[in-house]
């Protein structure tokens, strides 16, 4: 598979992960990491939690980005 981004400028890079938004490959320039929280246990017990991570395309992790949001008429 090759990166998606790197593809529409006319170039092949293998990815090396796919984004948890959208699907796009992504490739070691294109690809951002980023952490998420993961709840563990039952619902009627003592919740945990435990960090965790995600790739994202360079659109979807600009997407949500805090102060990403633009506002058009």
């Amino acid at each position: 598979m090759h990166c998606l981004d790197c593809r529409t400028m006319g170039t092949n890079s293998p990815t090396i992960g796919i984004c948890q938004a959208c699907g796009a490959g992504a490739c070691a320039v294109h690809a951002r990491i980023a952490p998420r929280t993961v709840r563990l246990g039952s619902p009627l017990g003592v919740p945990g939690e435990t960090g965790a991570r995600r790739v994202l395309c360079l659109l979807c992790a600009a997407a949500e980005a805090p102060g990403a949001a633009v506002l058009t008429p």
